[in-house]
């Protein structure tokens, strides 16, 4: 039997930060049992950054398990498949404004409801165009929320995209660890 913790992992539609993201979902597997999630968009949206097809393989390969990405498969994560941690990397703002609202209207969003009824740490990974406009409000209402933490960030790139916020991803290990604990990653800022 296995006795990894299990660990929700699910990928909304940042696709520029997928290479980024897969080698720490890669180093993740080795010390978690991973679930992965999928939100509809980034199931089916093929960009300038490979295929959808591509990136659902790669995370089928990392987690050796076929992705949850509707509605109706994210549900029983809650009350019947719990999770002891949920992260979310990366999360656009898009989702950031759902789960800020309680919106629920993708696998993702639904995986982290069905995740946070049962008090359990949701980590936050984003990148937004706009964090520190738009969405500054959605972070600051999620910082808020019990059980909801962050990987700590950093503006991207200040010159050309001076709203842009982004997650260190090579901090998401250190942040899960600490997450799973109940305490947030300091500092928070980068």
């Amino acid at each position: 039997m296995d006795s990894k913790i299990r660990v929700g992992f699910a990928l909304c539609g940042s696709y520029c930060t997928y290479a980024q993201v897969f080698p720490v979902a890669e180093g993740l597997a080795a010390d978690y049992d991973l679930v992965p999630i999928v939100s509809e968009t980034a199931a089916k949206t093929d960009t300038r950054f490979g295929t959808a097809a591509e990136h659902l393989r790669r995370l089928r390969a990392i987690t050796g398990r076929e992705p949850v990405t509707t509605i109706a498969q994210a549900e029983p994560l809650g009350p019947t498949a719990p999770m002891q941690a949920l992260v979310i990397a990366p999360c656009t703002g898009n989702t950031l404004a759902k789960l800020a609202h309680g919106i629920t209207d993708s696998a993702v969003t639904m995986a982290a409801k069905a995740h946070l009824r049962n008090g359990r740490p949701l980590l936050i990974a984003f990148s937004t165009n706009d964090g520190l406009s738009g969405s500054a409000e959605n972070i600051a209402r999620l910082l808020t929320r019990k059980h909801v933490y962050f990987v700590p960030f950093r503006q991207d790139d200040p010159s050309k995209k001076p709203n842009s916020l982004q997650a260190d991803f090579t901090l998401l290990p250190d942040a899960l660890a600490a997450a799973l604990r109940g305490q947030q990653l300091q500092p928070l800022l980068r």
